[in-house]
Parts: structure tokens; C-alpha cells; sequence
């Protein structure tokens, strides 16, 4: 037998793993920017209906505002509280509570002066929710501790 009648085929094992390698290297790259996509998605979905619904709430505001500095009816949906002052003739102040979500609200204040025009003193969103401080950490006191 001469030694062209015994062939035998390129050994292909070390490029077989490599591009298998390689394959399995872009599958799970292609899978972690899936699904970092669909996180920035639902952040930015989270985000434009807290805007939305901020900008709903400012809007409520400025019409009960602008009913104040007209002397027209307030909305129905919106409650105000109006005080009349005592000292000053013609003095008067208005709040009222709008709100964003369920842990927010908007939060304005007005005030009228004698010569009837209203100033704002406050249009602020603030937190609705309770918050309680959590100290539960349990953080090295600097002791050694001994374990026999």
C-alpha cells in the first residue's frame, strides 16, 4: 500500500470546539442585551407615566389657580380649602392636595393679598406614604469574636 490510498480527513477537533466556543460566547451576549432592553423599556415606561401623570396633576393645579385669580368655579374633582384672614382686610389663603400616584401628591398654596392678587407660596410633590427608619443591619461592632 503506498500512501495515497490511505487518507485520512484534516483533524477538525480544535476548530469545531473554537467556533462552538464562539457560538455559545454570542448566544449568551445576544441574551444579556435581550434583556437589558427590556429593563431600559420598562424603566422608561415607569418613567414617562410618572411624568405623565405629574404633568396631569400640575395641570389640575393650574386651573384651580387660575379659577382663584379669576373668581371663577373651582373643578368639581378638586377640593380647596380657602381661610379668610383676620388682620388684613381682604386676605385670604388656599390649599389643596392633588394626586400623582399612589405615593404622591402635588401640594400647592396660595395666598391672596388685599389688593387681590395671588401669590404662590408653595407647589410642591411630596411623599404620601409613611416612612420608618430600619436599623436592622447587623454591622461589625469591632469586637473579635472567638469561635472555639
Amino acid at each position: 500500500m503506498d500512501k495515497k490510498s490511505r487518507f485520512s480527513p484534516p483533524a477538525v477537533g480544535a476548530v469545531s470546539l473554537l467556533v462552538v466556543f464562539a457560538v455559545l460566547c454570542l448566544t449568551v451576549f445576544a441574551l444579556l442585551s435581550l434583556t437589558t432592553v427590556q429593563a431600559d423599556v420598562r424603566l422608561a415606561d415607569a418613567a414617562a407615566e410618572a411624568v405623565t401623570n405629574y404633568y396631569a396633576a400640575d395641570l389640575k393645579a393650574q386651573t384651580v389657580f387660575a379659577c382663584l385669580r379669576t373668581g371663577s368655579a373651582l373643578p368639581s374633582d378638586v377640593s380647596v380649602e380657602l381661610t379668610e384672614g383676620e388682620g388684613a382686610e381682604g386676605t385670604a389663603s388656599a390649599s389643596c392636595a392633588i394626586p400623582i400616584s399612589d405615593t404622591q401628591e402635588l401640594q400647592i398654596e396660595l395666598s391672596r393679598s388685599p389688593n387681590g392678587t395671588w401669590t404662590v407660596l408653595r407647589w410642591q410633590s411630596v411623599p404620601t406614604g409613611s416612612w420608618t427608619y430600619d436599623d436592622s443591619l447587623g454591622l461589625w461592632d469591632g469586637d473579635l469574636i472567638v469561635i472555639e
